[in-house]
């Protein structure tokens, strides 16, 4: 089991995988207003059942191999009441845990006696759970995962126990230079948004959670529903046959779900800046954190902030050169687009070499965020990042687990997997100069929070 502040994976193929249909703003000027291309290469079977359960099949014949995600489309930024941050990534673990039906330790007998991998992960966003099995287990996983949705059991105990578990597992990432900066750096921008914490919550509400029995029911009661929630498999399956597998197991599951009250976040202003002092060895790190909008596939302005991130911060961009390749004033540097359900950050970090370097790599990074602005970039680059983002993420849906992982963060963003024939449409209609629009509203100093972690003075 894991937790992820945001999902990075496969670079910017991953960032494609991930776009929020319905989610985003009113589109600007520039919107991709085509039908969408079809990009997605293998056939999609789709099936609401009566509940408002959303499943979706990708037959993928040959392997004898299947995967089966589960999004829920429930994460950190669901807690919004005061004092109960941390129960997105508690119930990860606690799904775990057995069933009015089945004991943790049958569950675990029979996924080992199946062969099977099984894991979950959370983010602000959403809760994945995943399953990697013999395509001739679906039954049986179908019948293992819908019982634990359903039927989820746990004393006052055994939540104690897995509640203090959870407050473990904090303390320990604390330990972490990059963990402290995510926590500092999200609380000092997001003031009244619920992505001000990370997604393992405050510590003194993880700290108090063992207390918190009873509320843990009602968290589970209002999020974990049917209609809140897409069931994916992928793999070599006879779609019907798999389709009504679903709805044999799935469909007694109750409709309830409750919408988050979650409060938006004013406009920032005016640049903010933060010191993170780390207590222990570390390399500095520089945050450049801007305010953006939440994903929207249909907007080229929002699209060309992908593009943008790769040329001009990239590994074949000049900064990227000049500061790791050259001068190894860097270790690493990355540029992160908003990948969020509701408007997020676009991200630039850098680990920079040496303590006495953090002037010089930020005045470098100043440099090449105004050209960004101001130039336009070579329309060859543009051309060739943009083709390199469509055939990397096609050439990575290679495998059931491959396919079903790409589609799950599309499932809890969006609701569905639509976004991804929409989101290539509107990628080629980038050019150099909607790069250069979308650097100059997104690198907006005033919408900046500049954050450096460095080791504590002695």
């Amino acid at each position: 089991m894991s937790i992820a502040r945001r999902i990075t994976t496969a670079g910017l193929a991953g960032v494609l995988a991930v776009a929020a249909a319905g989610t985003a703003p009113p589109a600007r000027a520039g919107q991709a207003d085509a039908p969408a291309e079809r990009v997605f290469p293998y056939p999609v079977h789709k099936k609401v059942l009566a509940n408002g359960l959303t499943v979706i099949v990708i037959p993928m014949p040959g392997s004898g191999l299947a995967s089966v995600r589960t999004s829920v489309r429930t994460g950190s930024r669901d807690e919004y009441e005061p004092g109960h941050s941390g129960f997105a990534h508690f119930f990860e673990h606690m799904m775990f845990r057995g069933t009015k039906k089945m004991s943790q330790e049958e569950r675990e007998r029979v996924v080992t006696k199946m062969g099977a991998s099984t894991n979950a992960y959370t983010s602000d966003d959403m809760t994945v759970y995943q399953f990697d099995i013999a395509a001739s287990d679906l039954e049986k996983v179908m019948d293992l995962e819908s019982d634990r949705f359903m039927n989820l059991s746990y004393s006052p105990q055994q939540f104690q126990t897995e509640a203090g578990a959870v407050y473990g597992e904090y303390r320990k990432n604390k330990a972490s230079p990059f963990f402290q900066l995510e926590e500092q750096l999200v609380a000092a921008i997001f003031k009244k948004h619920t992505y001000g914490h990370t997604t393992m919550g405050y510590e003194k509400d993880i700290a108090a959670m063992p207390t918190m029995f009873d509320y843990s029911k009602k968290f589970f009661a209002r999020y974990y529903r049917p209609e809140n929630a897409v069931l994916i498999i992928a793999g070599d399956v006879d779609p019907t046959a798999a389709l009504a597998l679903a709805d044999k197991y799935w469909s007694p599951w109750k409709k309830g779900y409750v919408k988050p009250r979650i409060p938006k976040e004013p406009a920032q202003t005016a640049e903010r800046k933060i010191e993170v002092a780390y207590q222990g060895r570390t390399l500095p790190v520089i945050s450049l954190a801007y305010r953006d909008g939440a994903f929207a596939p249909d907007d080229v302005d929002w699209v060309s902030t992908l593009v943008l991130a790769e040329v001009a911060f990239g590994s074949t961009s000049a900064i990227y050169k000049k500061l790791v390749l050259d001068d190894r004033l860097v270790q690493t540097l990355e540029a992160s687009p908003s990948q969020s359900r509701d408007p997020g950050l676009f991200r630039i970090d850098a680990v920079v070499a040496e303590p006495d370097k953090v002037d010089a790599v930020a005045a470098a990074l100043e440099s090449a965020i105004d050209g960004a602005r101001k130039d336009l970039a070579d329309a060859g680059r543009v051309a060739a990042t943009v083709s390199h983002m469509r055939y990397e993420f096609l050439l990575a849906l290679d495998t059931p687990e491959a396919v079903a992982g790409r589609l799950a963060p599309i499932a809890a963003l969006s609701g569905d997997i639509t976004a991804i024939d929409r989101l290539y449409t509107t990628l080629a209609k980038v050019t150099p100069e909607t790069v250069r629009a979308a650097a100059q509203r997104v690198l907006d100093n005033r919408q900046r929070t500049v954050a450096i972690l460095r080791e504590k003075a002695q």
